[in-house]
């Protein structure tokens, strides 16, 4: 059974609230359930309650949606997680990131290609790159990122099996990315907007094949068993997702 440790991340659960915390000794956690005290949970396992919390081992979801700092809009897990499947990645891909943001897609890809595998990011704002790099730092699994700051069009090492670009204008850097994957390698995008979603397409006519376009939309429902119904609300928009082959 796993414990909770000393300086160890603990999601904690009071009714519809969660919370992402660390641990540290002589510090608590003040909350509407009342008071916990980090001191009295070293040592304790995962899956326990205290008072009226539950405490929990954090997934990374937990770490994404409740813990990142956030300096940008985020690539939320709904999305990031298909992203991962479409780019095939798995332990030991290289993978090429152009636009960390806050870094959260950044800490799914890494979990993604494992110990053996890279990730090279690249964040040309410094404000972000900051960010990025602490959210990286105290949250990636594993020590396999790479983070620039500054633009990618002057980075000759390739090559990567897949690509994702996460910029306003995706399209006018798809020639220099696909010079860095590999033949047949895989090309990903986001963009919030349609018009968008046209210029990364007329992009996409020169150099690449299998091109797809698709929004992905999740309903959570609510967990009460005599009214199961969805919930009230929902995130209806996040992204456009754009996906295609180099193909010489």
């Amino acid at each position: 059974m796993k414990t909770i440790e000393e300086n160890g991340l603990v999601l904690i659960i009071y009714k519809d609230k969660k919370y992402l915390k660390r641990v540290e000794s002589g510090k608590s956690f003040h909350g509407t359930g009342g008071i916990i005290n980090f001191a009295d949970l070293a040592g304790t396992a995962y899956g326990m309650r205290y008072g009226q919390y539950q405490l929990f081992e954090p997934t990374l979801e937990d770490i994404i949606m409740y813990g990142l700092r956030r300096e940008t809009q985020i690539v939320f897990p709904k999305d990031g997680y298909y992203i991962c499947f479409k780019l095939n990645l798995h332990c030991g891909s290289r993978l090429l990131e152009v636009g960390a943001g806050s870094g959260a897609l950044t800490c799914m890809f890494s979990r993604m290609v494992g110990p053996e595998g890279k990730v090279v990011s690249f964040e040309k704002e410094e404000r972000h790159y900051r960010n990025a790099k602490k959210n990286i730092q105290r949250f990636a699994e594993w020590n396999n990122v790479e983070l620039h700051n500054g633009d990618v069009t002057g980075y000759e090492e390739g090559e990567f099996d897949a690509a994702f670009i996460d910029v306003r204008e995706p399209w006018l850097l798809l020639e220099k990315v696909r010079d860095l994957v590999k033949g047949s390698g895989l090309l990903g995008t986001i963009v919030p907007t349609a018009n968008q979603i046209a210029d990364t397409l007329r992009g996409l006519q020169d150099g690449f094949g299998d091109i797809e376009v698709m929004e992905l939309m999740l309903r959570k429902y609510k967990t009460v068993a005599e009214r199961v119904r969805p919930e009230d609300r929902m995130v209806a928009h996040t992204g456009y997702l754009v996906f295609a082959r180099t193909l010489e």
